[in-house]
C-alpha cells in the first residue's frame, strides 16, 4: 500500500511513546536541509512559491529517471514552521524511488500514524501542506507526458 521506505518510516513512528514521536519528529525537521536540490542537480519539473497556509517560501524539485522513478528535492525558506520541515524530510526519504504515480495515488491516512492525531488536530493544514505540493508536482508531470503522448 506504502512505498517500502515509507511503510519503516510509518513502522518508526508508531512503535514510539508520545514524547519519543516529537523528539524524532524534531530530529526529522533539522535534517530538513539535507533534502534540498545539490549542484548540479537537473529536474523535470520545479515548482517554488509562497502559499497562504505556510509561513514560507516552499520549493519543490521532481526528477523522474529512466526506470520512471520519482526523485524529490524540497527547499524551505527559513520561517517554515518544524512540522512542516519534519513532514519534508520523512515524505522526500519516504517516497524516493516511487513513481509519480505511486505518489499521485497514496492515501493520505498514514500522516497521523507518523505525527499522531494530536498534532493533527493543532496543525491540520501543515500537516498535509507537504503531501499536497508532492501530489500536485507529480500530478503536472504525469499530465505532461500524457499530452505528450497524445
Amino acid at each position: 500500500m506504502y512505498p517500502p521506505k515509507l511503510s519503516n518510516i510509518i513502522n518508526l513512528f508508531e512503535s514510539l511513546a508520545e514524547d519519543e514521536r516529537r523528539e524524532t519528529l524534531v530530529s526529522y525537521a533539522d535534517n530538513a536541509g539535507k533534502q534540498e536540490p545539490r549542484k548540479g542537480e537537473q529536474f523535470d519539473l520545479q515548482d517554488i512559491r509562497k502559499d497562504e497556509e505556510c509561513a514560507d517560501t516552499v520549493g519543490v524539485y521532481l526528477h523522474v529517471d529512466e526506470n520512471g522513478k520519482a526523485h524529490i528535492r524540497m527547499s524551505l525558506g527559513p520561517e517554515v514552521q518544524t512540522l512542516t520541515r519534519a513532514m519534508t524530510a520523512i515524505l522526500c526519504k519516504g517516497l524516493e524511488g516511487a513513481t509519480p504515480q505511486e505518489i499521485l495515488d497514496l492515501p493520505s491516512d498514514f500522516v497521523t500514524r507518523i505525527i499522531g492525531a494530536e498534532l493533527v488536530r493543532v496543525r491540520s493544514q501543515t500537516t498535509y501542506y507537504v503531501l499536497t505540493r508532492i501530489k500536485g508536482i507529480c500530478k503536472v508531470y504525469l499530465d505532461r507526458q500524457r499530452m505528450a503522448v497524445a
